[in-house]
């Protein structure tokens, strides 16, 4: 792989775990909405850019493909439900300033997804895993046990992210033409939604038009990222991909902070102080992992 390759696929991971981070910034131009007439557009908007995007790329026989296959359908149904439940819990958090609880939950995935491994997958553990995927539940626990708080938005963005990738990794479909069979599968409710519950935000006809364009873009909004991501897949590896997954929470965690004057009183601060050291742990042992797999192919 080439290093004109590699940078390339850096910048347009930089680009698609910015694109991630900042997003509640757009949220919050679409505060006047309910949280549930924003998934409602969300889902629409991304259903019409990405029926163009699978048409413009050439990957309609995938697509194909992927709905002539029962257990595919099912998979993806399941995935398509908890992806939904995703994206109205975060967009419901950034516009009820709960950004540093979404925050949490997206710094907490990672360490989620190595302990949902192990547990389905079958996946082993290294030691400095354990201990990180420990020191997380150790500060959860502490915010839980001793100032009795419990992060049911973090923990529920990180639980429903987690167990979606989970799913998604057990279907052979690739993350364009599934994000789309997803999404056409939630379209009919969104058009359900729009047509008998939606307020009157959601009347493009009597809305101003900087307000159409931005639900509009929600579809690009949407999109953009995952296209971005895909990119940086293809030309980088996965491991190496893994550590740029920090930018979005701590992108979030310093718009809450500093943009938005969440509060960060004691109970979050200890959690976050426990999820930040395991995850810096995760971090060098995965490093650690691949220089020792590079070694091992070099040899």
């Amino acid at each position: 792989m080439s290093d004109k390759t590699i940078r390339s696929g850096v910048l347009f991971a930089l680009a698609a775990y910015s694109m991630w981070g900042f997003a509640p910034i757009y949220f919050k131009f679409l505060k006047a909405l309910p949280a549930t007439d924003v998934l409602v557009h969300r889902v629409v908007w991304s259903a019409l850019v990405l029926v163009l995007l699978v048409w413009a790329t050439g990957q309609s026989a995938k697509v194909a493909i992927a709905l002539k296959n029962k257990r595919v359908i099912q998979v993806l149904l399941l995935s398509g439900v908890l992806l939904a439940g995703n994206w109205l819990l975060f967009i419901w958090a950034v516009n009820s300033d709960h950004i540093l609880d979404a925050s949490l939950g997206y710094y907490i995935n990672p360490l989620l997804n190595v302990f949902l491994g192990r547990v389905f997958l079958g996946e082993r553990l290294r030691r400095m895993q354990k201990i990180a995927v420990g020191l997380a539940v150790v500060g959860v626990s502490i915010m839980i046990i001793s100032f009795g708080e419990f992060p049911w938005i973090a923990l529920i963005l990180a639980a429903s992210f987690g167990v979606y990738g989970l799913l998604r990794k057990q279907v052979a479909v690739d993350s364009l033409p599934g994000l789309l069979i997803e999404t056409m599968m939630m379209l009919p409710f969104a058009i359900g939604y729009w047509i008998f519950f939606a307020t009157e935000h959601s009347n493009l006809f009597a809305n101003p038009t900087s307000l159409n364009l931005l639900i509009i873009g929600l579809g690009l909004v949407t999109t953009a990222p995952l296209l971005c991501f895909t990119a940086a897949a293809r030309r980088i590896r996965y491991s190496t991909l893994g550590f740029f997954q920090y930018i979005g929470p701590t992108i979030m965690f310093i718009l809450a902070v500093y943009i938005y004057a969440e509060p960060l009183h004691e109970a979050r601060l200890i959690t976050f102080g426990f999820v930040w050291a395991a995850l810096a742990l995760f971090s060098f042992d995965s490093y650690r992992g691949y220089r020792s797999q590079k070694r091992l192919i070099a040899g």
